[in-house]
């Protein structure tokens, strides 16, 4: 009798039986005879199988034919080989022969699990064992093997396995292909005559095998230019067992050609219904390996959804840090990584920046709404695409602010593109029922002439662009050398405040206030100063400018806040009573609804009563109308904090809005006091202002008092409060101390003759 083309695969087995007379050597009491063992062992209902002293089949009962499906007739007396795989019969004898002479070797011991083939082609796992046994008095070595079948427990073991190993595969960021390849590779080690693929849908219906490691290219190529109609894919959809039809019928000629002969498949759907790809298995054999194969291409097909899943998602992750959400371009930071990698490039590398700014762009969004404006940017979009090439780069950067970037841009080249792009943007627009005549400016900047990075083009361009704001409508212009060094000088001195500021560089000066008619101390005001170890002495009016450009106010601001409370806490420690101290705010502060809080938790923590601090506002924080602004200032008023409007005068100050906001006090600016001896419309002015703050309660103090006539008018004139050079220059705080001391000695901080 022929041996059997398949058989046991993996660990494989080797084991040798014994003939019927053979078997007393089992018999352990006298009483139970060869026949009953016999029996019993034919009856069993585990696989049983016994070979002699030359590795032939003397045993096979019904429960192994039933497990190989061979009928006992044809292995009986054949060479176990006849058992084992292909791939384990060049060995098989020689691991018995081994273990038959020294006792050792794999084929005996502890029950291990084997997978085989049946004749129809099906393939089972059991779990084997063997047991080398010699009969007394002689030197026959006989095995016997027991096989438990465990297929169903196997299947579902690897299918958890599987599953445990994609999970963890996705939680660790594995990409869609790298999921897709593990998934294939264990389908094909579950399947050994299959071949598993998982192959994408795209947007357009045209298929794309993503992982396939077994599959021939020929027929990979074949899949690959497949496109499905829409019919096809809404088929998917509702009927999964269609699949077959898009991944086996209409290339099942190439796939015979390859060995392959049927195909077990189910289409990927996500959660909301979207056809996303098919996950299928190609069998090259056995009848009835498919129903295995469909057990793995189900439970596979979850997993194949959550991969592709999670990988859009990535990549509408990627797309939204990446991309304007409005119109699909570029988005700042993005723009900013690309310009320097265009920087990297070296040796000649070169190109202009172009920012166009839409005019009037206020105006639409007002009149037609967010949802026309909207429509409008994605219009003024496609126009700048339009007219650019496949390697010019467009970004939106917010608001109406459009980017492109042109390498290899010649001065000329640049006018010619600029001249054409505005002429592409003035094209009338019809957005609703409105026809919109649009205008904008373009500024260009050019690297290495302009900048050596992103930052310093951007900001140049932005120059530009508004100098040609300024200059007209529908013009462009080029960021000029002068402008450029302003750019330069601005951004390096915003640098150098930062640095400063985080290593305590700024400092605070202080110059009195003194009463006017008792001549005692009324508070000091608090002044930032900033000394550079290389830039040196840097002006308030420079140094706050650039603080307020960079968004660097706020923190100074709070750090005004903060050094003030300090040094008032140990001028009282020193015994230095300063009554109050003003802080200069800026607008964006009073947005700021923890304002309030913080300066709350500054007092206590300084031990330091409400009335010891005045915040000084401006008149622009005076004309903010939002909900903030007002209810920040009485927040900060009902703390018992002073409340200073400074400048009064010299902006677009409301009377009405005066008597509404919580004051305690006004300044009046230096300007009305220049000339203020000689100039009767100044001091009137002053009398009126001295006038109403009377009569609203508020205190007056006037700044910018340098000389003794200008103390005497005010004097006359009942003000409050004088404050400048006649009674001290802004004071370090050692300095202040002194001059402090050197008054309380006099009984007044009016000098004699002042």
């Amino acid at each position: 009798m022929g041996c059997l083309p398949a058989t046991i695969t993996k660990r494989g087995f080797k084991w040798c039986i014994m003939r019927p007379d053979d078997l007393e050597f089992m018999v352990d009491q006298p009483e139970i005879s060869a026949d009953v063992l016999l029996s019993a062992m034919e009856q069993a209902i585990d696989p049983m199988v016994v070979i002699d002293e030359h590795n032939n089949i003397i045993f096979f009962n019904p429960a192994a034919e039933e497990i190989w499906g061979l009928p006992r007739e044809q292995v009986m007396g054949q060479n176990v080989n006849c058992l084992v795989p292909l791939p384990e019969r060049a060995k098989h004898n020689g691991y018995i022969d081994r273990n038959r002479e020294t006792g050792i070797g794999r084929i005996v011991g502890t029950s291990r699990e084997v997978e085989f083939q049946r004749s129809t082609g099906e393939y089972v796992c059991g779990e084997l064992s063997i047991s080398r046994v010699q009969l007394t008095g002689s030197s026959k070595i006989y095995y016997i093997a027991v096989m438990k079948d465990v297929t169903e427990q196997s299947r579902q073991r690897r299918i958890l396995v599987l599953q445990n190993d994609v999970l963890q595969a996705l939680a660790s960021d594995q990409t869609v292909r790298e999921v897709g390849e593990l998934l294939c590779r264990r389908a094909d080690r579950f399947v050994p005559d299959g071949m598993a693929a998982l192959i994408l849908i795209d947007s357009a219906h045209a298929l794309k095998v993503l992982a396939a490691p077994g599959m021939p290219a020929r027929f990979r190529a074949g899949l690959d230019s497949m496109v499905l109609t829409d019919a096809q894919v809404e088929e998917l959809g509702s009927s999964p067992a269609t699949s077959n039809a898009v991944v086996w019928d209409s290339y099942q000629s190439v796939a015979r050609s390859l060995g392959l002969v049927r195909c077990c498949s189910s289409p990927v759907v996500s959660r909301t219904g979207k056809v996303m790809g098919i996950f299928a298995i190609y069998l090259r054999g056995g009848e009835k390996s498919h129903e295995w194969a469909d057990r793995v291409v189900a439970a596979c097909m979850p997993f194949c959804a959550l991969a592709i899943e999670q990988n859009e998602t990535r990549l509408h992750i990627a797309q939204l840090s990446n991309f304007d959400r409005l119109t699909g371009l570029l988005n700042r930071s993005s723009l900013h990584n690309v310009i320097e990698r265009l920087i990297l490039r070296g040796g000649n590398s070169r190109f202009s920046l172009f920012m166009v700014d839409i005019d009037r762009f206020r105006d639409i969004n007002d009149a037609l709404g967010h949802v026309n404006a909207d429509r409008f940017l994605i219009e003024i979009g496609r126009r700048i695409r339009s007219q650019v090439k496949d390697e010019c780069i467009v970004s939106r950067s917010g608001g109406d602010e459009f980017i492109i970037v042109i390498p290899d841009c010649s001065h000329e080249k640049a006018e010619k593109f600029a001249e054409g792009l505005i002429n592409a943007i003035a094209r009338p627009l019809q957005v609703g029922e409105n026809t919109l005549s649009i205008s904008c400016c373009v500024g260009i900047s050019t690297f290495p002439e302009n900048g050596p990075d992103s930052e310093t083009l951007l900001s140049l361009a932005d120059v530009a662009a508004h100098q040609a704001k300024e200059d007209g409508r529908g013009v462009y212009r080029f960021a000029g050398r002068e402008k450029n060094q302003v750019a330069q000088d601005r951004l390096m001195l915003g640098s150098a405040l930062r640095d400063s500021l985080a290593r305590g560089m700024l400092n605070l000066h202080y110059q009195p206030q003194v009463e006017t008619m008792t001549g005692g101390l009324y508070g000091v005001e608090a002044l930032s100063r900033w000394h550079h170890p290389k830039l040196g002495n840097i002006y308030p009016s420079r140094f706050i400018a650039v603080a307020e450009e960079t968004g660097q106010i706020e923190a100074i601001g709070r750090w005004s806040l903060k050094e003030a409370c300090t040094q008032m806490m140990k001028w009282d420690q020193d015994g230095v009573h300063v009554p109050t101290v003003s802080v200069n705010l800026s607008a964006v502060h009073f947005r700021n609804r923890g304002l309030p809080e913080y300066i709350a938790n500054l007092l206590q923590y300084h031990n330091l009563t409400p009335n010891r601090l005045t915040v000084e506002i401006t008149e622009s924080v005076m004309m903010d109308s939002s909900g903030d602004t007002e209810e920040v200032l009485h927040a900060i008023r009902r703390l018992d904090v002073g409340l200073s409007m400074d400048d009064f005068g010299t902006g677009y100050s409301s009377l009405s809005r005066l008597t509404r906001l919580p004051l305690s006090e006004i300044k009046i600016d230096r300007s009305f006091i220049n000339d203020f001896e000689h100039d009767t419309n100044a001091q009137a002015v002053t009398m009126a202002v001295i006038g109403i703050g009377s009569r609203l309660g508020l205190t007056v103090v006037t700044e910018g008092v340098e000389t003794v006539q200008q103390h005497k008018l005010l004097e006359k004139l009942r003000c409050d409060v004088m404050q400048g050079y006649l009674f001290a220059k802004p004071l370090p705080p050692a300095a202040l101390e002194e001059w402090f001391r050197a008054g309380q000695e006099r009984g007044s901080f009016i000098l004699p003759g002042q």
